[in-house]
């Protein structure tokens, strides 16, 4: 059992090193940093959704940006589209599960906001259907995923591929970048150290 803990912790290790030498993600990651800012400046806000433990990084992030990441300031406006099981389960029922997040981005985005799509596999249709919907709002989208991006890849304006095919692994990355962001806006909008 000692040996498959070590073996875990080396593999999440290991994907957080190849994220590390990735000059590319480390570039879009600094990119939706600076989108993230230039939003918030500017009157915006944030809108993250995903399914499962996507679904709870989408809340988790969203959470650092309206309460506080690392030190008292301002809140910053973000929604996770996954609390509300009133409108979810409307529109699961009444439409179909694929529209759960579409119907919310009609109602809530506007153009100048900013959506964070989180999909391990890059391919969860409701995803795809909101980003399909972003395109059309003209609302930016953001895409965190795995190492081949799946059908987002190609919808998204920045789409950050995690370099792994290992669900925990992906999800893992996806929270330590949310985190990163999410200093980075906080310090530049209310510069602190």
């Amino acid at each position: 059992m000692k040996n498959y803990i070590k073996e875990n912790i080396a593999n999440s290790i290991s994907t957080k090193e190849k994220i590390l030498n990735d000059e590319n993600l480390l570039a879009l990651i600094q990119d939706v940093s600076k989108e993230c800012i230039r939003a918030y400046k500017n009157g915006f806000k944030t809108l993250l959704a995903g399914n499962g433990g996507s679904a709870a990084d989408a809340q988790h992030i969203a959470a650092e940006f309206v309460a506080r990441f690392y030190f008292d300031r301002k809140s910053l406006p973000s929604i996770a589209l996954t609390t509300d099981t009133s409108i979810l389960t409307a529109i699961g029922n009444d439409y179909a599960y694929d529209k759960i997040f579409s119907r919310q981005l009609e109602a809530h985005a506007k153009k100048g906001d900013i959506f964070i799509a989180i999909s391990t596999s890059g391919n969860s249709k409701n995803i795809i259907q909101a980003l399909k919907t972003c395109k059309d709002m003209g609302v930016l989208s953001v895409g965190l995923t795995g190492e081949n991006g799946g059908e987002m890849k190609s919808l998204c304006a920045y789409c950050l591929k995690i370099p792994s095919k290992d669900t925990p692994r992906i999800q893992e990355a996806h929270i330590l970048i949310g985190h990163i962001i999410c200093a980075i806006v906080e310090k530049e909008l209310f510069k602190k150290d």
